[in-house]
């Protein structure tokens, strides 16, 4: 799999992945989301791709204070080959390289496999609740 910084060319077979794997919420236009990430940090936002595939995606953000993923994704069919892994070390170089003290990421409760994805990673659960306020209302 090539990492790489994520194209306009990729949007269809990223949203595609994305729903895939369970990503896109009703609340969430895949299409904006990906719109709104093109003006923040565009070369934060990378695809993994093999033979023209695109097989995986990772947004990465980062305020100042703590560094954010979203839309880590793996095709279904490559999952437990290392992908996530190796999405999640760009994603985690990316930060580093910036300084970032600590990264933050939500999953939703039911998503067990992937806590248990994320905590292999050595990440935690935070004593903490997650709050949104939505501003935009479509």
């Amino acid at each position: 799999m090539i990492i790489r910084p994520y194209a306009q060319t990729d949007e269809n077979q990223v949203i595609a992945l994305w729903r895939a794997c369970a990503l896109v919420a009703p609340q969430n236009d895949p299409h904006k989301d990906i719109a709104r990430k093109l003006r923040v940090n565009p070369e934060w936002f990378l695809v993994g791709e093999e033979e023209g595939t695109i097989v995986g995606s990772v947004m990465v953000g980062y305020e100042g204070h703590r560094g954010w993923i979203n839309y880590l994704a793996v095709e279904p069919s490559r999952r437990r080959f290392g992908q996530g892994r190796a999405l999640m070390d760009a994603a985690e170089g990316i930060l580093r390289s910036v300084g970032c003290p600590k990264i933050n990421l939500q999953v939703r409760t039911a998503n067990e496999p992937v806590i248990a994805f994320y905590q292999h990673l050595g990440f935690g659960t935070d004593e903490c609740v997650s709050l949104g306020k939505r501003l935009e209302v479509d």
